[in-house]
């Protein structure tokens, strides 16, 4: 792709990241999202390969559908109480509506099935793009109208993205489609815990973002894309396949990894909260999930390759380590013991 097209694309995607977090009118939050739609679509059809194209057809479909009910939404708000601000959502249809319409651009369960899918047939930095920063404005209308949703659903929702996340990606050798799942069951830890402390909520986004970036990023570096491919790495980049395996273990909410520190808070939260069966389920939803990061890791590090013609060992590289992969690997690893300082930071 032209650099300059790259270059208008990424300015696009930051202004209307920008807009939508720093709006107070629900119609330039709704502009900001539909900014964010645009500029993503071509960086997702790039290779013009027709499942790039599948994708990418299905991403906007899916995120125009949840932007016409975010301005619903919105306007069935105003036309009850007479205010476009984003903090005075009170109507408790138009709640439901929002909680609907965020929901699906974010890839919460029930409205998850479109993002393995559009992930699948992305490039690996974009699936990075898709997977955090595509998701941070939503997440911030989620903050701001946190004190009207109706936490029963969102409790719902979480569980069974939990759930769902967790059980989808058992059988998946493609490593896109696995962090697609990851995706999913993380967002459901940030949904059951928002209408209670949306401090911690956004805490869960950050850490999720630096330890889902660092896999990416890894992954994209070592060029895999499916399981077969990931077991013969190990000759290629054994520093990095071991950094793999930690960022994935994190990932997976293991102490002493930065990974269970936001798990760890909400279990405590929701305990609080008088709501330990809550907790008890969605900890044991985890489950599911650690066990598809655990066979990712496996596969990195543990494993021999077949000794068949189709997986031949790669060539061992001396080639330099990424800096960005290096500084957030070493954040998706160590930050559980610094903890009481991130909390009064938050």
């Amino acid at each position: 792709m032209n650099p300059q097209a790259k270059l208008i694309f990424a300015t696009s995607l930051l202004m209307g990241t920008t807009i939508t977090i720093s709006s107070n009118h629900w119609i330039l939050a709704w502009t900001g999202l539909e900014i964010n739609t645009l500029a993503i679509l071509p960086l997702i059809s790039k290779s013009h390969h027709p499942r790039a194209i599948e994708a990418a057809t299905k991403y906007f479909l899916v995120q125009a559908a949840a932007s016409a009910l975010v301005l619903f939404s919105s306007m069935t708000n105003a036309w009850h109480t007479g205010q476009w601000d984003i903090t005075q959502l009170t109507h408790p249809t138009s709640c439901l509506i929002l909680t609907s319409a965020i929901a699906m651009k974010l890839g919460l369960a029930p409205f998850h099935f479109w993002f393995p899918e559009v992930l699948q047939g992305s490039p690996l930095t974009t699936g990075l793009l898709l997977s955090t920063a595509m998701k941070f404005p939503p997440i911030t209308l989620l903050y701001m109208t946190s004190q009207s949703l109706n936490p029963t659903l969102l409790t719902t929702m979480a569980i069974l993205s939990a759930a769902l996340g967790g059980w989808m990606g058992l059988n998946q050798t493609q490593t896109r489609k696995i962090l697609a799942f990851s995706s999913i069951s993380h967002l459901g830890w940030m949904a059951i815990i928002i209408t209670y402390s949306p401090k911690l909520a956004l805490l869960n986004f950050y850490l999720y973002t630096l330890m889902t970036a660092a896999a990416f990023l890894t992954l994209n570096s070592m060029k895999v894309l499916k399981l077969s491919t990931l077991m013969t790495s190990w000759s290629k980049t054994p520093t990095l396949s071991a950094m793999l395996l930690l960022t994935l273990l994190s990932l997976a909410g293991l102490p002493p990894l930065t990974g269970f520190l936001p798990k760890w808070l909400i279990i405590e939260e929701l305990t609080k909260q008088e709501m330990a069966p809550t907790a008890t389920i969605i900890s044991l939803l985890s489950l599911l999930s650690l066990f598809f990061y655990l066979r990712l890791a496996y596969c990195s590090t543990i494993t021999l390759p077949p000794h068949t013609t189709n997986h031949m060992k790669r060539w061992h590289t001396n080639k330099p380590v990424n800096a960005s992969i290096a500084i957030l690997t070493t954040l998706s690893i160590m930050l559980l013991p610094i903890s009481p300082i991130i909390l009064t930071i938050m």
